[in-house]
């Protein structure tokens, strides 16, 4: 074992992490679905930190994404105390940064732009694939449990009563890389209703799930599948009328955002914004007001907690292929 091997294991195990380093191990990548620049020699499914030194990023300025939303200035006033609290724990600035959409958050990801993300529910395998992001938190409840569900919703007085009513009508998604907006949508009307997008139903995409939520209290959409933890927090806010709304379907519960940081953190840093995270006062806190029953984070396996995700994926055919 070279010099440099045994450093990057002792940062490693002093980062609460323990990675076996052989000589073997240096010679070869497993690396399953992930790009071609990640290893993934502990078979858990996420990038490894590369064995380079030189190629770890230990950034004077810490830059944090939350999932693109309809007002990121509303989002950026609630993480503000989050953002503070990484700070004093990491000893570096951090700066709340705003993403247009997950395609944006998964390229600055995989440029290296951006340091820590919350990733929606469908985008997670798509950005530990294809941006080297690894998560390893989750917002829950003091009992342990965290997710929410995906329904599919209506107006008020639609003539839509079931999923089976959608055929020969318009169905409004938010993006191909949303769980709970496109994909378990896609592949429960199928497997449950026999409706296919297209053929059955017409297809129309909305970006957000925001937009989607308020495009069906609106009446711009017949009928739109959305995360229904978004929507709550809408009704919340009172941004939208829930009387103007109602579902026809709710699916079983799925993982919601996960948080993480790109893989080739320096080891100390990415062991301190962990800290960060599970140690964050929630009482009191503009997140556990924003984020109605959860008042914590929860650590998580991409691994376990992402399988059901990676089965709807696998049924309806898509694909981690990187750009």
């Amino acid at each position: 074992m070279t010099r440099t091997m045994v450093r990057i294991a002792m940062l490693l195990m002093a980062a609460g992490w323990f990675v076996a380093l052989t000589p073997g191990a240096v010679a070869d990548c497993p690396r399953g679905n992930l790009d071609f620049q990640y290893c993934d020699r502990d078979g858990d499914l996420v990038a490894d930190l590369p064995l380079d030194e030189s190629e770890w990023l230990d950034p004077d300025t810490i830059l944090f994404a939350y999932t693109p939303v309809e007002d990121p200035a509303v989002y950026a006033k609630i993480w503000d105390g989050f953002i503070k609290h990484m700070a004093k724990v990491t000893g570096r600035k951090v700066a709340f940064s705003t993403v247009s959409s997950n395609a944006a958050q998964l390229d600055a990801m995989r440029s290296g732009r951006l340091h820590v993300a919350g990733v929606n529910t469908g985008g997670n395998p798509i950005a530990v694939n294809c941006a080297g992001f690894v998560p390893f938190a989750i917002m829950g409840a003091a009992d342990g449990s965290f997710g929410y569900e995906m329904e599919i919703i209506v107006p008020h007085d639609s003539k839509i009563q079931t999923p089976g009513d959608l055929r020969g009508r318009s169905l409004a998604f938010t993006a191909k890389t949303s769980n709970s907006g496109f994909k378990a949508p896609s592949a429960l009307l199928l497997s449950e209703f026999g409706l296919r997008a297209e053929k059955d139903y017409k297809v129309a995409f909305s970006g957000k799930h925001d937009n989607s939520v308020l495009g069906v209290a609106n009446r711009d959409y017949e009928a739109a599948a959305i995360a229904n933890e978004v929507m709550k927090r809408m009704f919340e806010r009172k941004v939208v009328d829930p009387s103007k709304i109602r579902s026809i379907y709710k699916s079983q519960t799925f993982p919601t955002t996960g948080y993480g940081h790109i893989y080739n953190l320096h080891p100390v840093l990415a062991a301190k914004i962990r800290q960060a995270f599970f140690t964050f006062k929630w009482e009191g806190s503009a997140l556990k007001k924003e984020f109605t029953g959860q008042d914590r984070f929860i650590a998580i396996s991409h691994k376990q907690d992402w399988d059901v995700v990676r089965k709807i994926d696998a049924a309806s055919g898509v694909s981690y292929a990187c750009k």
